[in-house]
């Protein structure tokens, strides 16, 4: 079934305890896309400069199923750019620059022969921008967004509006506990749903993540991974989304148990994603490794 995502395609530069790596493929919607091909084609939207390196669009066009005709090239703009540092506790970062390039100028267009695509993702971006993103996707079944705490912090009442417009929405435990003043994840979702979403999930990091749905809550476990896997956790928040979003995707079902078990595709392929810099780690990810680590998950979790 036809999937889309839009968000940021960036060149980053990421400090380890181990190694540091200079301008690589970025972004929330190469995460995501790299996550969600092995699972199911991807249609991508997403707008770069002209400094945009040739090697990074060969990574994605390498990218089995991914569609990049909504991938615009703007010549005299700047592709957006991150950098960061990761401390000795892994889970501690620190963003040491952003400048927004192309990001920060209109948003590219939805493509028409991208018109009817039925799955969408709404990647980290300006919720006023999302929503004009929405309104070009008329035939959408299901409309999932990201969102972060810039946004939730200027641009409170643009979220709002946006959250009655979407299905779901991903975000983590720190966001929730932002957006609604509630540090239990569960309780936070809770009163999300209240806004208009149907669900939310709420990623606890080393500690899994959160389905809260109308019709229950359901939780996983995070991929019980030893610190030699842990190379660089840049990403996986997006490709979790970009697991989940590819198994909805591929199955062509919203209920609550396809749901949950989006979760699980969602936590292991972001569990590759940790395994090298940029896209390394997916890039390696055939289909039969992640079938094996899909089920080493499933059994260590008592998941039947």
């Amino acid at each position: 079934m036809s999937l889309i995502v839009t968000g940021t395609i960036g060149i980053d530069t990421v400090e380890t305890p181990s190694a540091r790596r200079a301008r690589v493929l970025g972004g929330s919607a190469a995460y995501f896309a790299a996550a969600a091909c092995p699972l199911t084609p991807v249609r991508l939207v997403g707008v770069v400069g002209g400094d945009w390196p040739a090697e990074h669009r060969a990574m994605l066009e390498g990218l089995r199923g991914a569609d990049l005709r909504g991938l615009e090239t703007r010549p005299a703009g700047k592709t957006f750019a991150w950098g960061g540092k990761y401390h000795e506790n892994m889970n501690v970062r620190e963003t040491l620059f952003t400048d927004l390039g192309v990001v920060g100028e209109a948003p590219p267009t939805v493509p028409s022969v991208f018109a009817d695509s039925q799955y969408v993702f709404l990647g980290n971006t300006h919720p006023s921008v999302q929503r004009g993103l929405l309104t070009q996707l008329p035939n959408r079944k299901i409309a999932i967004a990201d969102t972060m705490d810039l946004w939730i912090n200027i641009a409170h009442d643009e979220l709002m509006q946006l959250l009655g417009e979407v299905d779901g929405l991903v975000l983590n435990d720190s966001e929730a506990a932002l957006l609604t003043g509630v540090r239990n994840a569960v309780t936070a979702g809770e009163r999300i749903l209240a806004y208009g979403p149907k669900f939310v999930v709420v990623k606890k990091g080393e500690h899994g993540a959160v389905l809260v749905h109308r019709e229950g809550v359901a939780a996983v476990p995070a991929f019980p991974a030893t610190e030699d896997m842990v190379v660089d956790p840049t990403g996986a928040g997006d490709s979790f989304a970009g697991g989940m979003m590819g198994h909805i995707a591929r199955v062509g079902a919203t209920d609550f148990e396809t749901l949950q078990d989006a979760l699980t595709w969602g936590t292991v392929m972001a569990s590759f994603t940790i395994g090298g810099f940029s896209l390394e780690g997916l890039r390696d990810a055939t289909p039969d490794a992640i079938a094996k680590r899909h089920a080493e998950f499933r059994s260590a979790a008592r998941i039947a």
